[in-house]
This record gives structure tokens, sequence and C-alpha cells, in this order.
């Protein structure tokens, strides 16, 4: 975004990564059975964000993270995390700069810079405290993750950033700070989903640029919003494997024009 490390934190106006409520259900449900272990918990003006360790005999140690006591993600399960960047990569030819709104535990990120094409991977996160949980190791792989020359932490609210981004600077952006329009992890990140925000987004993209929206529904008024913005929209079904189940999710898709 128009400086080195802005953004951070829970993505956007918010959250953490997507919320997966589907798996968030589970872990409820696994409530009575497991150890938790609390590793680390901060308060800011959005609420209360909370890292702690899950312990059972069948997955081992495995962080979770949670804001206002809802399940956002953890460290067992990570396959939509990487589909979406892996699905995303897919539809850009020179993916050189991408913006990953949403730090999470780091997940998205890796993926995207598995990807030999990428020079510049800026990370929008809001929530300081989970970028310090990872810089500093109390989320163990964190170090590691952010050593990579080509991350740039921005901490910051994701509106924000884009407003004060360096037009055409961009090829690719995912946007993955909720589930997407219908599940708001906070009631202000609806604005990332209205006409605004979005022509913020396109200005940033260069041309042939492209916009990924995560979400767990298809959103038909994200996609009329997207076309009246980009001039084009496309919602494409994405299966993933889920703990042993087959879950179908959808990317909302908006590119910027290429000169003719």
């Amino acid at each position: 975004m128009s400086g080195d490390g802005h953004e951070g934190g829970t993505r956007s106006g918010g959250p953490v990564d997507a919320a997966r409520s589907k798996v968030g259900d589970e872990g409820a449900a696994m409530e009575t059975t497991e150890r938790y272990v609390e590793i680390a918990r901060a308060e800011s003006e959005r609420g209360e964000l909370v890292l702690r360790e899950r312990r059972d005999p069948c997955s081992g140690s495995v962080l979770e993270l949670r804001a206002n006591g809802v399940f956002v993600m953890d460290t067992l399960e990570t396959s939509t995390e990487r589909a979406l960047a892996s699905a995303a990569l897919e539809l850009v030819d020179d993916p050189r700069a991408v913006v990953v709104c949403g730090l999470g535990l780091g997940y998205t990120m890796h993926e995207v810079l598995a990807d030999h094409r990428v020079e510049r991977c800026a990370v929008v996160e809001i929530e300081e405290a989970l970028v310090e949980w990872m810089r500093t190791g109390v989320v163990p792989h964190g170090p590691a993750l952010l050593a990579d020359g080509r991350v740039h932490l921005v901490v910051a609210d994701v509106a924000v950033a884009f407003a004060e981004a360096r037009p055409s600077s961009y090829d690719l952006v995912l946007l993955d700070v909720d589930n997407g329009p219908g599940y708001l992890v906070h009631d202000v990140n609806a604005r990332l989903y209205d006409a605004p925000f979005l022509s913020a987004v396109r200005a940033a993209l260069r041309p042939g640029g492209v916009l990924i929206v995560w979400s767990a529904d298809r959103a038909p008024e994200l996609e009329e919003t997207l076309r009246g913005v980009f001039g084009n929209a496309d919602a494409r079904a994405l299966d993933v494997l889920l703990q042993d189940r087959d879950e179908q999710y959808w990317l909302h898709v908006a590119r910027v024009p290429s000169p003719a």
C-alpha cells in the first residue's frame, strides 16, 4: 500500500483471516473432550483476540485463533486458505505484486509466496497484536514466514490502506477478511463490499489486475456491485476437502480491463 507496513491485524475494518464458520462449529463441539491452554490475549476497539493451544490425542498440539469468542482459524485445517491463494494465482498471468487482506496465521500469504512469479506480497492486517504474535514467535511458524524479503506487512484498516495506495501498483488482491458479505466478523466490514471501497481497490490494480473476494456463499449483490465498478464480475465455485468433508466456497472475481 502507499508505504511499507501499513495494514495488519484482523482483516480490514475488523477480523482476522476469514472466519471458517463451518470448522468453528466443529471446534465448539470438541470443547468437552479437548484441553485448551491460553497462549496470548489482546484487547482492541474491535474486542478480544485470543490465541490458544488445543491438545488432544488425535491431532496433537494445535493453535487456534478466536475473535470475540468466535472460532476464526487454526493450524490443523489450512486447506481453505491455501486453496484461495492457489486458485487466485491461476487467474493472473504475471502476479508480481500481490495484496493479501488479512494475515490470520499466515497460510494464505505462505501459499502466495510459494509462487516464484511473486516479487512482492503486501499483507494488510488491522490487529497489531496478531502481527506481533507472528513476528515474535508466539505463533512458532510466524518468524520464518515473515522472514521472506518479499513480505511487506501493513498494520492498518484495509479501507485506509487502499485509500492511500499508489494507483496501478498491484496485479492481484485477495480479500479474505470475513466469510463473505453474508458472514461479517464485524458489522463495519460491510463497507468492504460496497462500491466506494471496491473502487479504491480497482484504482490500485494495474491493467489486467484481478480482485478475488472469498465467500462462504454466492453473493449476487456483490456480483452486481463488482460489475458496476469493474465492468465485469464472475462467481466461481471452489470445492475444498475440509476435515474429510466436501465443502463448496465461492470466489467472486473482477478484473481491470487490459488495453486493447
